[in-house]
């Protein structure tokens, strides 16, 4: 588990640095059709991304030595931005970014900023600025106008076992309260886990959530479920310390006192059959530790670049209806295969999805939500 986990960083800081270039020179190799991040601030049209995946950053900082921008998970690296005569920097990516989501922040003369131009998103155990390489398969998490969208949630529970009040973010379908034949529709849950250094926010945010279970309901793809999005207490593990990770924590908050809190406050299909767990990262890490040890809760599982499940780890077969394993073509996708021929062959109902051509990052985890989703409660 500590070479996984490890291996996960080290692919998602390889994925989204850039080696410092000056503006002039990468101009003169990529296309000029620079249009506004579709996650800026209202009236702000930097930062700028390219067709071809290329990214454009703006700062003014007059009396500012050095504006490096950093991307990815602790900004190691950067893209360096050149000052002109006005005191503004800029500056362009190296090369291509891979499709959809990244995290970064700006760096000037050794202090660590968010970018004014863009909105924040909880990443690395802090609030990042957020930008969005267009995917060409992005329709499937694009806000459409012409179906019925559902809602997300804030909710407060009390939590026993952490002494103190905890925040889950819960997607309720667009059907969710209205009457079918005259009564209230109940509903399966899924408890849908972040990864380290993200929090319940993150799937809702940068990971679309709630929009892409809003298009796939409205295509007729799946069925209404709920979605329960938890801080799984992740962020407080150090570097060297993975090995002892057990998540009996996250455990009791979870199993113990969340799930009988949606149960009791959400109309709910309170029963293993109904109740799906899966999370992206250190949050498939939580999710196959949970799983194995309180299988009479959750009878779905999905990790989603978050290891794998053996045939031999699951004491009863029939503990589980259906697994799911995921991860990008430039993670470790002979895992995945391996580890779906192994459950295939042992009778489990097993699926796996390779994202092609992205690592470890929100692209990858939108496509697995995606294709997951159509599977569960089946």
């Amino acid at each position: 588990m500590k070479r996984f986990f490890y291996l996960c960083i080290i692919a998602f800081l390889a994925v989204f640095t850039s080696v410092a270039q000056t503006a002039g020179d990468v101009q003169k190799q990529v296309k000029e059709d620079f249009v506004p991040n579709i996650m800026n601030q209202p009236g702000q049209q930097y930062p700028m991304v390219n067709s071809e995946g290329y990214a454009r950053f703006r700062i003014v900082a007059p009396e500012a030595k050095s504006v490096v921008v950093s991307l990815g998970l602790g900004g190691r690296g950067g893209t360096v931005l050149q000052k002109d005569e006005k005191g503004v920097w800029t500056g362009t990516t190296e090369g291509p970014m891979d499709p959809g989501f990244h995290y970064y922040h700006i760096t000037i003369d050794g202090g660590v900023f968010n970018d004014p131009g863009t909105h924040n998103y909880f990443g690395s155990c802090r609030w990042e600025s957020g930008i969005e390489i267009p995917a060409p398969d992005q329709d499937f998490y694009a806000l459409r106008t012409d179906i019925p969208h559902g809602a997300v949630q804030e909710v407060l529970y009390y939590s026993k076992s952490q002494g103190k009040m905890q925040t889950a973010m819960v997607y309720l379908p667009p059907t969710y309260g209205k009457l079918v034949k005259g009564k209230q529709e109940r509903f399966p849950v899924l408890y849908l886990q972040h990864g380290w250094g993200e929090n319940e926010t993150s799937w809702s945010r940068q990971g679309h959530a709630g929009i892409i279970m809003d298009n796939l309901i409205a295509d007729g793809k799946v069925e209404p479920f709920i979605i329960v999005m938890a801080y799984g207490l992740t962020n407080n593990v150090k570097f060297g310390t993975i090995g002892s990770f057990t998540a009996k924590e996250f455990e009791a908050v979870l199993v113990d006192e969340l799930v009988p809190f949606i149960d009791a406050n959400y109309l709910t299909k309170a029963d293993k059959w109904h109740r799906a767990m899966a999370g992206l990262s250190m949050g498939g890490i939580e999710t196959k530790l949970i799983t194995l040890r309180r299988p009479e809760v959750f009878g779905y599982w999905g990790l989603l670049s978050g290891g794998q499940y053996m045939p031999e780890e699951i004491k009863d077969p029939k503990a589980v209806r259906m697994i799911f394993e995921s991860c990008g073509s430039k993670e470790r996708p002979d895992g995945i295969r391996n580890s779906i021929d192994a459950l295939k062959a042992a009778g489990f109902n097993a699926h796996g999805f390779i994202s092609e051509g992205t690592a470890h990052e929100f692209l990858t985890w939108r496509r697995s939500l995606r294709e997951m989703a159509p599977l569960l409660f089946k």
